[in-house]
């Protein structure tokens, strides 16, 4: 039985992942073996953080929120009790936005909670 070489497929995987991990420091980026364990653990931190990411952002928008109400003079809390009670459903990303770039719109929101 022939001899079967495999060196065409190991240099292209091996280039393939040394592609991926480009920029990455010191050997990281030059060693295959370090760059494997690199890529991997780089993957894992992106696929969690894609999750994160989520939380962060509605972490801020509530950050933002509360500091508008509280110009206003209300709390966070108690704005988004009047916000269900009027039945207004705009989610804290939109309330956000109206919050930091269109305070008139924002102030009329907060006079309807208000009541």
């Amino acid at each position: 039985m022939a001899k079967v070489k495999h060196s065409v497929a190991t240099r292209r995987r091996k280039k393939r992942t040394l592609k991926q991990v480009k920029g990455f420091w010191g050997d990281r980026s030059k060693q295959f073996q370090q760059a494997r364990r690199a890529l991997m653990h780089a993957l894992e931190y992106a696929y969690r953080d894609r999750r994160v990411k989520k939380r962060e952002f509605r972490s801020l928008w509530i950050t933002r929120l509360s500091a508008a109400c509280r110009q206003e003079g209300i709390t966070y809390s108690k704005f988004i009790n009047g916000l269900k009670k009027a039945k207004i459903s705009l989610d804290r990303k939109m309330l956000a936005d109206l919050a930091v770039n269109d305070s008139a719109a924002f102030k009329k929101i907060v006079e309807i909670v208000k009541k």
